[in-house]
């Protein structure tokens, strides 16, 4: 309306201090009517550009929200992909610590066996010397005899 009241004035501004042909043709009601209806239109065609322009910053601000909640949601898929990769590598982890405690035991029995076979060939070894020696104390018992007996004998 404001803008109606300001256009008008110019009109009649330019009307009065211009040639009196002009000054006569611009207060006739056909002009004025004329001038109305341009000034009127003008202000429609205003007031729809300031309705679009508010529906544009609308739709502005919300197509920053979308890339904001888009960015939020990539972030966050992102994220529950890595929180996977992470409990994947726990689990490894754990996996790798026990079989790493089950080779330092395998490590250990196996060093443990190789004493375990040199003490069993020591055993045997030892009963084969004893085996001998019970052959040789019944040889040397036997040996007294046949000196006893030889002895004896003569």
């Amino acid at each position: 309306m404001y803008i109606l009241n300001a256009l008008y004035i110019a009109v009649a501004v330019i009307c009065e201090y211009n040639l009196p042909y002009i000054a006569t043709h611009c207060y006739t009601p056909q002009h004025t009517a004329t001038h109305c209806n341009t000034l009127q239109h003008t202000a429609t065609y205003y007031s729809t550009q300031q309705h679009t322009a508010t529906h544009c910053n609308i739709l502005q601000h919300t197509a920053t929200h979308c890339n904001a909640v888009q960015r939020t949601a990539t972030h966050y898929s992102i994220l529950k992909h890595t929180a996977t990769h992470c409990n994947s590598l726990q689990h490894t982890t754990t996996h790798c610590n026990t079989l790493q405690h089950t080779a330092t035991h395998c490590n250990t029995l196996q060093h443990t066996a190789t004493h375990y076979n040199t003490l069993q060939h020591t055993t045997t070894h030892c009963n084969t010397l004893q085996h001998t020696a019970t052959h040789c104390n019944t040889l040397q018992h036997t040996a007294t005899h046949c000196n006893t007996l030889q002895h004896t004998a003569e």
